[in-house]
């Protein structure tokens, strides 16, 4: 997946923001909180960052060219980093930005969700 595919699917998915942070990342959040990031290494390669379930973090880690989210998977937060080949391959990724928006969106209070119309079902 290219930088501007990922800022493509993830601007699809509903009630989302973006903003430029911690050193020029594309940050997406749903309600105010963060779901995906988007970097790269100092080669110019796309790093994507996104949270995931705990038995999808357990699988995850181990698999070549993902790896436990720097920074956030230190302070015991669930979040996998896809930073080179052969990683995920476009379909899984978006299945895992996906439900990462999903997962952070369920965090949001009841209320929140309801005025942003997420998980209404």
């Amino acid at each position: 997946m290219t930088y501007e595919e990922f800022n493509a699917f993830c601007a699809s998915l509903p009630a989302t923001s973006h903003v430029v942070q911690w050193g020029g990342s594309d940050v997406w959040k749903v309600g105010g909180k963060v779901f995906a990031i988007g970097g790269w290494d100092e080669g110019g390669e796309a790093r994507f960052t996104f949270k995931v379930s705990d038995l999808a973090y357990k699988i995850l880690k181990e698999q070549p060219g993902l790896r436990p989210a720097p920074y956030l998977a230190s302070r015991g937060m669930k979040w996998i980093q896809h930073y080179e080949q052969p990683g995920l391959d476009d379909e899984a990724l978006r299945d895992y930005l996906r439900a990462s928006h999903h997962i952070v969106s369920l965090g949001l209070t009841k209320k929140k969700q309801k005025e942003l119309g997420l998980n209404q079902g």
